[in-house]
Protein backbone atom coordinates (compact mmCIF):
# COMPACT_ATOMS: atom_id res chain seq x y z
CA UNK A 1 0.00 0.00 0.00
CA UNK A 2 1.62 3.88 -1.06
CA UNK A 3 1.89 5.96 1.81
CA UNK A 4 -0.04 9.09 1.78
CA UNK A 5 2.67 12.14 1.89
CA UNK A 6 1.68 14.00 4.86
CA UNK A 7 3.17 15.91 8.39
CA UNK A 8 1.36 13.63 10.39
CA UNK A 9 -0.94 14.47 12.81
CA UNK A 10 -0.02 18.05 12.99
CA UNK A 11 -2.88 19.55 15.31
CA UNK A 12 -5.77 18.45 17.78
CA UNK A 13 -9.42 21.00 18.56
CA UNK A 14 -10.39 20.50 21.81
CA UNK A 15 -13.41 22.15 23.16
CA UNK A 16 -13.25 24.34 26.10
CA UNK A 17 -15.10 26.87 28.34
CA UNK A 18 -12.76 29.42 29.02
CA UNK A 19 -9.84 30.81 26.52
CA UNK A 20 -7.90 32.46 28.69
CA UNK A 21 -7.78 30.07 31.47
CA UNK A 22 -6.23 27.38 28.92
CA UNK A 23 -4.08 29.49 27.28
CA UNK A 24 -2.82 30.35 30.63
CA UNK A 25 -2.83 27.15 31.92
CA UNK A 26 -0.92 25.14 28.82
CA UNK A 27 1.53 28.02 28.30
CA UNK A 28 2.68 28.14 32.33
CA UNK A 29 2.88 23.75 32.01
CA UNK A 30 4.53 23.75 28.38
CA UNK A 31 5.85 27.45 27.86
CA UNK A 32 3.32 27.11 24.50
CA UNK A 33 3.67 30.01 22.15
CA UNK A 34 -0.04 31.71 21.08
CA UNK A 35 -0.25 31.68 17.43
CA UNK A 36 -3.55 32.94 16.97
CA UNK A 37 -6.49 33.97 19.19
CA UNK A 38 -10.19 35.41 18.17
CA UNK A 39 -12.96 35.49 20.62
CA UNK A 40 -14.18 31.89 19.79
CA UNK A 41 -10.60 29.77 19.63
CA UNK A 42 -6.58 29.51 20.20
CA UNK A 43 -4.02 27.79 18.67
CA UNK A 44 -1.06 27.22 20.26
CA UNK A 45 2.37 25.49 19.61
CA UNK A 46 4.78 23.77 21.32
CA UNK A 47 8.05 25.29 21.27
CA UNK A 48 10.63 22.89 19.24
CA UNK A 49 8.23 21.42 17.07
CA UNK A 50 5.26 22.08 14.67
CA UNK A 51 2.52 20.28 16.93
CA UNK A 52 -0.44 22.91 17.76
CA UNK A 53 -3.11 22.28 20.15
CA UNK A 54 -6.42 24.45 18.86
CA UNK A 55 -8.74 25.13 21.74
CA UNK A 56 -12.54 26.49 20.86
CA UNK A 57 -14.83 28.09 23.17
CA UNK A 58 -17.77 25.28 23.56
CA UNK A 59 -20.42 26.06 26.55
CA UNK A 60 -21.66 22.67 26.57
CA UNK A 61 -21.47 19.83 28.84
CA UNK A 62 -19.19 17.93 26.34
CA UNK A 63 -16.06 19.76 27.33
CA UNK A 64 -13.64 18.18 29.66
CA UNK A 65 -15.67 14.06 28.87
CA UNK A 66 -13.48 11.92 26.70
CA UNK A 67 -16.04 9.79 24.98
CA UNK A 68 -13.95 8.31 22.09
CA UNK A 69 -10.49 9.77 23.30
CA UNK A 70 -9.01 8.80 26.37
CA UNK A 71 -6.28 11.10 26.77
CA UNK A 72 -4.29 12.86 24.53
CA UNK A 73 -0.55 13.03 25.55
CA UNK A 74 2.82 14.98 25.28
CA UNK A 75 6.67 12.38 24.98
CA UNK A 76 9.70 14.26 27.09
CA UNK A 77 12.63 14.20 26.05
CA UNK A 78 14.69 13.47 28.62
CA UNK A 79 13.23 11.72 31.79
CA UNK A 80 14.73 14.40 34.38
CA UNK A 81 11.98 16.70 33.22
CA UNK A 82 9.20 14.86 34.62
CA UNK A 83 9.70 16.05 37.91
CA UNK A 84 9.86 20.08 36.64
CA UNK A 85 6.73 19.71 34.79
CA UNK A 86 4.33 17.87 38.21
CA UNK A 87 5.39 20.94 39.80
CA UNK A 88 4.15 23.05 36.70
CA UNK A 89 1.03 21.51 36.51
CA UNK A 90 0.51 21.59 40.52
CA UNK A 91 1.29 25.18 40.48
CA UNK A 92 -0.66 26.10 36.85
CA UNK A 93 -3.93 24.66 38.42
CA UNK A 94 -3.70 20.94 37.37
CA UNK A 95 -4.50 18.34 39.01
CA UNK A 96 -2.29 14.65 38.95
CA UNK A 97 -4.10 11.73 37.88
CA UNK A 98 -1.32 8.96 38.82
CA UNK A 99 2.28 9.17 38.42
CA UNK A 100 4.90 6.06 37.99
CA UNK A 101 6.89 4.43 35.26
CA UNK A 102 6.20 1.68 32.43
CA UNK A 103 9.39 0.38 33.56
CA UNK A 104 12.64 1.79 34.83
CA UNK A 105 13.70 4.59 32.92
CA UNK A 106 10.62 4.94 31.28
CA UNK A 107 8.57 7.65 33.30
CA UNK A 108 4.92 8.80 33.32
CA UNK A 109 2.28 10.79 34.79
CA UNK A 110 -1.21 11.62 34.02
CA UNK A 111 -3.22 15.18 35.08
CA UNK A 112 -5.97 16.93 34.26
CA UNK A 113 -6.12 20.08 32.82
CA UNK A 114 -8.51 23.14 33.69
CA UNK A 115 -11.49 21.58 31.22
CA UNK A 116 -11.23 18.56 33.29
CA UNK A 117 -9.16 16.60 29.83
CA UNK A 118 -6.89 14.04 30.68
CA UNK A 119 -3.27 14.83 29.34
CA UNK A 120 -0.23 12.19 29.86
CA UNK A 121 3.40 12.98 29.94
CA UNK A 122 5.70 10.40 29.46
CA UNK A 123 9.03 9.42 28.43
CA UNK A 124 10.41 6.69 26.14
CA UNK A 125 12.86 4.70 26.23
CA UNK A 126 14.13 4.04 22.71
CA UNK A 127 16.41 1.14 21.83
CA UNK A 128 18.60 -0.08 18.82
CA UNK A 129 19.00 4.08 17.81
Amino acid sequence: MEQTKTYGLTHLAIGVSDLSCTRDFYQAVFGMVLMYETEQMIQLTTPGCNDILVFEKKNDLANGHTGGIAHFGFRLRDAKDIDDLHEKIMKAGGTIIEKSEFVPGAPYLYFKDPDNYTVEIWYELITGK
